[in-house]
């Protein structure tokens, strides 16, 4: 076991080029975040401080300083830690000068409000989905925010049922299980075995429906984006109000659209070299 953490521990190949200048806490503040992986995503203060190459005591303050200013969470109910929103603030920016957004933003305006109301790119952070996207026109009775930055949980939505089902059975069970499961209209799905359930038939059919169980009066559909190797970085959503069609017609009409534009962003994605 030793050896295998001394393995993963992340050191710099060579020194600092000009020490003078070098911060060294603030080079073991980021060994901490670097110490997290797409395998490695919850880690333990152990875990950490050996992945670092720190001793317990300098990554207890750090980690502790870091969930502070946000850049870490402690995962519920356990002794373990996870990267937190401020780290994707820092990627959002280098995302919006990076393109994609910029991008994406047309395709969705090409969506509504000729094929739905709104359309939304989102990513999956632990239990929740994070909106970076979101076009909409239409929806304004509902009241509903989803500006860039907004977390909604996954379980309640297509958008991370879409996502969420691209994962390891562990890792579904995993994420939702990270947050409590509460019923946002009599429609929401919140039992484990059910939310299983759907995310084999959403893998089966490649895209998700919500008809009313994120949000009364909304019906959504949503695809997933994948990298190059084939795994799950993101998601597209388009939402209509309910009086406008029903779920049928509105999943004839508009997912051969929507499927159209999730494969153009991803194509975009792919040629921008972002993976998870």
């Amino acid at each position: 076991m030793a050896k295998v953490q001394k393995a993963a521990k992340r050191k710099p190949e060579s020194g600092p080029k000009n020490p003078k200048n070098y911060v060294a806490s603030v080079g073991k503040a980021f060994a901490v975040l670097q110490s997290f992986s797409s395998e490695a995503f919850e880690l333990s203060l152990s875990e950490i401080a050996a992945r670092a190459d720190l001793d317990r005591g300098t990554a207890f303050r750090l980690i502790h300083t870091l969930v502070e200013l946000g850049y870490l969470q402690a995962v519920p109910q356990s002794r373990r830690f996870r990267l937190g929103v401020a780290c994707l603030d820092l990627g959002y920016t280098v995302l919006t000068r990076g393109s994609l957004r910029p991008m994406v933003e047309p395709l969705l305006r090409d969506l509504v409000p000729e094929v739905g109301d709104a359309a939304s790119l989102g990513i999956l952070d632990g239990g929740d989905v994070v909106y970076l996207a979101r076009v909409g026109a239409g929806l304004d009775r509902h009241k509903m925010d989803r500006r860039p930055g907004t977390r909604i949980p996954a379980y309640s939505a297509a958008l991370g049922h879409v996502m969420l089902a691209q994962l390891a059975r562990d890792e579904q069970i995993a994420r939702l299980e990270s947050r409590p499961r509460v019923r946002l209209s009599e429609r929401t799905l919140t039992d484990l075995d059910a939310l299983l359930a759907r995310l084999d038939l959403v893998k089966k059919k490649g895209y998700a429906v919500s008809d009313g169980e994120n949000a009364y009066g909304l019906r959504t559909l949503a695809t997933p984006i994948f990298d190059a190797q084939g795994v799950a970085i993101g998601g597209l959503s388009l939402t209509i109000d309910a009086v406008r069609m029903d779920m049928a017609a509105f999943r004839d009409q508009a997912l051969p659209r929507l499927m159209q534009v999730t494969g153009q962003v991803q194509d975009l994605a792919i040629k921008s070299g972002l993976t998870s």
